[in-house]
């Protein structure tokens, strides 16, 4: 497996806000309870203030609002 025992990621992720466009996949993170753990997710849109994000692509009700910076964040009451 790629990665295993080293630094290297598998996956990569957009950390620039400023380019973020639908069907980049990013690192995020959830408030509460999950704090601190990182998730990985897919943007399905992008707004000036915020973006809507997935955990599951193939689940069309897995939709979470999170804020528009580098990992968003994700309210746990809004986890899906």
């Amino acid at each position: 497996m790629h990665g295993l025992g080293g630094d290297a990621c598998p996956f990569e992720f957009n950390f620039d806000p400023a380019s973020f466009k639908v069907g980049d996949m990013v690192s995020y993170r959830v408030t509460g309870s999950f704090k601190g753990i990182a998730f990985m997710g897919v943007l399905l849109e992008v707004h000036e203030d915020h973006v809507v994000l997935t955990s599951d692509p193939d689940d069309k009700e897995s939709r979470m609002r999170a804020t528009r910076e580098s990992r968003p964040v994700v309210r746990e009451e809004d986890v899906c």
